[in-house]
């Protein structure tokens, strides 16, 4: 690829990410297209995580019923059923042995050998995070889901989708709806996928605001 090309690119990402915004309002009659929805989910799977666990699952939801009872435990935010795709993070609940190994097993599978310090560092893991207080646990899984959020919501963009992240619901009542636990997860955030409907949307033309670089950044040299 070349320089010009990957610059073109880059310019092109940012001009995607100054397009988008919490979308508030979307149109119910467009859906997201089946290959666009399936480069966001792959960009979330690409997403990098803590000792590469990847601890955290996404479910697709496009049941309208369940959408309906998602709805009434967030808010009442329509964005949840007017998109036409609801993904919702859920986070592991806890660190296991068992997800710790089949991880690393899966690594040295896909890998074909294994290697010593690798090793060292898979039992380094297990001596560690099982021990510790569950809800320590869970938190640190849950940022990683939201280090996929990033991805999914930078993916939209690339895609032209638009997309609200959302922590506004109640996550008891959504795990319950899901039956997340009995899976051995827990909701941590929710993003609605669809388009927007400039008509009733009040935020889609209002000025994307952001600090200026020089109040965002810290240069140490």
């Amino acid at each position: 690829m070349s320089t010009e090309v990957r610059y073109e690119e880059a310019i092109l990402l940012i001009e995607k990410l100054n397009w988008r915004y919490a979308t508030k309002k979307m149109d119910p009659s467009k859906a997201v297209p089946q290959d666009k929805l399936d480069r966001i989910l792959e960009a979330i799977r690409l997403t990098p995580t803590s000792s590469g666990l990847q601890q955290f699952e996404v479910l697709v939801v496009t049941n309208k019923e369940i959408r309906e009872k998602i709805k009434a435990i967030a808010w009442n935010q329509g964005q949840v059923t007017d998109g036409s795709h609801l993904l919702v993070f859920a986070a592991w609940d806890n660190y296991t042995a068992d997800r710790i190994n089949g991880m690393f097993d899966l690594v040295n599978q896909e890998r074909g050998f294994t290697n010593e310090g690798w090793e060292n560092y898979r039992q380094m893991l297990l001596n560690n995070y099982p021990q510790r207080d569950p809800e320590v646990n869970f938190q640190h899984a849950a940022r990683q889901a939201y280090i996929a959020l990033g991805l999914a919501m930078t993916a939209a963009a690339f895609e032209g989708v638009d997309c609200t992240p959302m922590e506004g619901f109640d996550p008891a009542a959504l795990d319950e709806i899901l039956g997340l636990r009995a899976l051995g997860l827990r909701s941590a955030v929710i993003l609605p996928l669809g388009y927007r409907d400039p008509a009733g949307d009040w935020l889609v033309n209002l000025k994307k605001v952001r600090r200026a670089a020089a109040q965002v950044f810290r240069f140490v040299d």
